[in-house]
């Protein structure tokens, strides 16, 4: 069998540059954007669920569309990299005009702005963030170093993400006499968007930059015709026509939305259920982030040990269990777990997040290097590669659980009547307990089913080194003919 292309380190670091944009949209939206329509703005909580909700949908056009286009399109810049400089100016400027709504609308109208924008930033990320993944799928062509590429991107993404609180709670959110929790305080939020609207723009363009040397080495567009809807549809049908496809896909439904739910609900938990102050919560983010850099260089180890799919078992059960493990005593009102008067919460909040920093890059590494082996299989089966499509049916997994676990947060909010704009201290015991309830035991009882689903995956390293067999001996006898 001959030897891959290997990437150059300067490649993969640009490669994982690019999933910034994707991590700071996604803390900007899980962390900020429900509490400031919620809380400071006043809209219902289902209200903000539902228009959140109501992207996805638009998401379910978009991300088929994105994936699909960018496959089959060739120019002599590549396949993906025009969508990913396109998408730059709609994604900053409806990103910067979702957390600034005029003042004076009434609930109806502050719903559609919320609705449109959200709308916005979501399509223009996905002709980003579509294209962006296939990018590393046909980049790296070794099975070891696709692994190394996307723990790259995961690192990238978290570190974005644990940037965004740092700097949002600290800088943006203070705790004043006035404002407490800090991200009550309205004025924070424009300058929040502006900031991490230039973050987004100035990732995306370093990410072209670094890989643009790579496009003479990317595979051509498939010669099947124009597109229509019928073959579309036939690129889709023969995606999930693919086992380990939908074992991965209906496990990271799972999974992730407790994610998404846990990102919703943790500005509440770490104020009201934990008793922290905005500063605490962003020293809290690097504690995300000394994880993530510790887990990076041990992703390429753990699953040369474990193998891709053992890799990502592994570390989500101890992600379940790591939640767990401080919820539950304060659930039962154990007699010897500390209250929130002692220093010690801090710190188990602090290791907390620690431990599922050190898991993220094993686990979203394994994710998109088993989606990357899978493109490679269908090539197979298929003659054609459809990373476009493998990964925008990934990024609306992704996108689903992120915006049902927006509204199953801003519904729970609703149901267990937590008080709007509420002080730190003043909120009832009992509806701090249920918050403590829907965050660790309900919601992660759905990432162990998704676990189940991953034990079933069957490429392994040597089901993956038949499959380069068969597509040399494919290429051998098409250069013969």
């Amino acid at each position: 069998m001959t030897a891959v292309r290997r990437l150059s380190l300067p490649t993969m670091v640009a490669f994982g540059l690019g999933q910034c944009a994707e991590g700071i949209k996604n803390q900007a939206f899980n962390v900020f954007l429900v509490f400031y329509y919620q809380q400071v703005i006043g809209l219902p909580g289902w209200m903000t669920g539902l228009a959140l909700g109501i992207a996805l949908v638009f998401d379910a056009i978009t991300d088929p569309l994105a994936g699909v286009i960018s496959d089959r399109t060739f120019t002599r810049w590549g396949r993906r990299h025009p969508f990913m400089l396109a998408a730059v100016v709609p994604l900053a400027i409806s990103f910067v005009a979702l957390f600034m709504p005029p003042e004076g609308m009434g609930e109806w109208a502050t719903f559609f702005w919320l609705t449109s924008f959200a709308v916005l930033v979501r399509g223009s990320l996905t002709f980003y963030y579509v294209p962006h993944l296939a990018l590393g799928a046909e980049m790296a062509q070794d099975y070891r170093q696709r692994t190394t590429l996307f723990a790259f991107s995961t690192v990238f993404a978290v570190t974005a993400s644990a940037i965004v609180s740092f700097v949002g709670y600290r800088l943006f959110f203070p705790t004043t006499d006035e404002f407490s929790p800090g991200t009550l305080n309205p004025a924070g939020y424009t300058p929040f968007a502006l900031w991490f609207a230039a973050g987004m723009v100035i990732v995306i363009l370093l990410c072209c930059v670094g890989t643009w040397g790579e496009i003479p080495h990317l595979k051509r567009a498939p010669t099947g015709g124009a597109l229509t809807p019928g073959q579309a549809w036939r690129d889709f049908r023969d995606v999930f026509a693919n086992r380990s496809y939908r074992l991965i896909f209906g496990g990271m439904l799972l999974s992730t939305f407790a994610l998404a739910v846990d990102g919703v609900i943790s500005p509440y938990m770490g104020v009201h259920f934990w008793g922290l102050k905005t500063e605490q919560l962003g020293i809290v983010a690097l504690a995300t982030l000394a994880g993530i850099w510790v887990g990076l260089p041990l992703a390429p180890i753990i699953t040369s040990r474990l193998d891709k799919r053992l890799a990502l078992v592994v570390p989500a059960v101890i992600v379940v269990v790591n939640v767990n493990i401080p919820l539950v005593p304060r659930l039962l009102d154990v007699a010897w777990f500390p209250g929130n008067e002692s220093p010690w919460i801090f710190w188990i909040y602090f290791a907390k997040y620690l431990v599922q920093g050190l898991c993220l890059p094993s686990i979203f590494a394994s994710f998109n290097s088993m989606f990357a082996d899978i493109a490679d299989e269908i090539e197979l089966h298929t003659g054609d590669r459809k990373e476009g499509v493998i990964y925008s049916s990934r990024s609306f997994a992704t996108k689903f659980t992120g915006a049902a676990g927006a509204f199953v947060g801003g519904v729970v909010l609703d149901l267990i009547a937590f008080p709007r704009g509420a002080r730190a201290g003043t909120v009832p015991e009992d509806i701090v307990w249920w918050l403590g309830l829907v965050e660790g035991p309900i919601v992660y009882t759905a990432s162990m089913i998704g676990v189940l689903f991953y034990l079933r995956y069957e490429i392994d390293e040597r089901r993956h080194a038949e499959i380069r067999a068969g597509l040399e001996q494919r290429a051998a006898g098409v250069t013969q003919g």
